[in-house]
């Protein structure tokens, strides 16, 4: 049995290895898709156009309108047409924005300093005398600082859940169509003929994906650290073991779709469908808590809730087994169920 199992195992990365197409999707794609969702989805507004009418025209409008576009937020551009041509200006996409500085700026501003400078003094006046008469200060002083990626970096937030869309995106599409592969070309029924058991057949299949799967996490975790610089905080060995709970749902979703299709076409389509449909009640792009309530309903039967949360938890936050006791339950039991109907169903088709 032991010798069957290796046998069948070795067979399998022999196979991966020989098939160009398959390595590209393995190692290739996922690196080009981490550099092209690392670089383009970005969640910062920056550099918006903006077109300035300042009918001021004095030093102090001049000041405020240079420094919109220092934080490089901004794209300030002083308008040449009139301002009432704007609307065709936003109809044609040419401005996002527009700021218009009224005649009187500077003096009002001017005005308003002063006032500003007589309500600092009342305030005072009315703190001190609030202290004297209740020995309390009436104002509340409010600090606030981020305790979790206080650069507030889009990237550092969207390569921990490319992590796991990739992670899920090829596990299961090598699952699906690997056994139906075996299946067209006739090869799988020649491995039912042997003395192997099934279960053992089925672990020699899956098992290469697994490895292959924990091979793509940490590809693409060394490159998300070493190229965009992501901190990882957590801990590294519970980040994998809880990949291998999460690996065991991927799988079983895999082998699942391989005894629902026939063809490497119809396993591609499921594979896909059910990708997209992950990625997008995850929340890699949208809180969950965001979405509408029959939204978050269906999110609980989709893996990649859980994992999005265990990865983004560990590395960002540093989060313990402790404090992802929750979604670790939910992918355990999601991947038991799952993987039992897969299995049954596979029996079943090559019976």
């Amino acid at each position: 049995m032991f010798r069957g199992f290796t046998g069948l195992v070795r067979k399998e990365f022999i196979q991966v290895f020989r098939d160009p197409n398959m390595l590209r999707m393995i190692f290739l794609i996922p690196i080009v898709q981490l550099l092209l969702f690392g670089y383009v989805v970005n969640t910062e507004v920056k550099k918006v156009d903006i077109d300035v009418y300042d009918f001021d025209q004095t030093e102090t409008s001049r000041q405020f309108s240079q420094t919109i576009g220092v934080d490089n937020y901004f794209t300030p551009h002083h308008a040449t047409e009139p301002v009432l041509h704007l609307d065709e200006r936003f109809l044609r996409s040419e401005t996002e924005m527009a700021l218009i500085i009224p005649p009187d700026f500077g003096s009002d501003l001017g005005r308003g300093r002063k006032a500003t400078i007589g309500m600092g003094y009342m305030v005072r006046m009315a703190r001190s005398f609030s202290m004297k008469q209740t020995g309390l200060s009436t104002p509340i002083d409010v600090k606030y600082r981020f305790l979790y990626n206080p650069e507030r970096e889009s990237v550092y937030f969207m390569v921990p859940g490319i992590v796991a869309a990739l992670l899920t995106m090829v596990t299961i599409m090598l699952t699906a169509m690997a056994i139906v592969r075996e299946r067209e070309r006739g090869t799988l029924e020649q491995l039912l003929v042997t003395p192997m058991s099934g279960s053992v057949l089925l672990m020699g299949k899956l098992f290469p994906f697994a490895v292959l799967g924990m091979i793509e996490i940490s590809v693409a975790l060394a490159f998300g650290v070493l190229w965009f610089h992501i901190p990882f905080v957590g801990s590294i060995s519970l980040l994998f073991v809880l990949s291998v709970l999460y690996l065991f749902a991927t799988l079983g979703i895999g082998l699942l779709f391989s005894t629902l299709t026939s063809t490497q076409q119809q396993a591609m389509f499921f594979a896909w469908f059910f990708s997209v449909f992950a990625l997008l009640t995850s929340g890699f792009f949208t809180p969950i808590a965001n979405m509408p309530q029959w939204v978050q309903y269906v999110t609980y039967i989709n893996p990649m809730r859980y994992y999005m949360s265990i990865v983004r938890g560990i590395m960002m936050r540093g989060s313990s087994l402790t404090d992802l006791s929750f979604s670790s339950w939910a992918l355990l039991v999601y991947g038991v169920v799952v993987f039992s109907i897969a299995s049954l169903r596979f029996s079943k088709r090559v019976t």
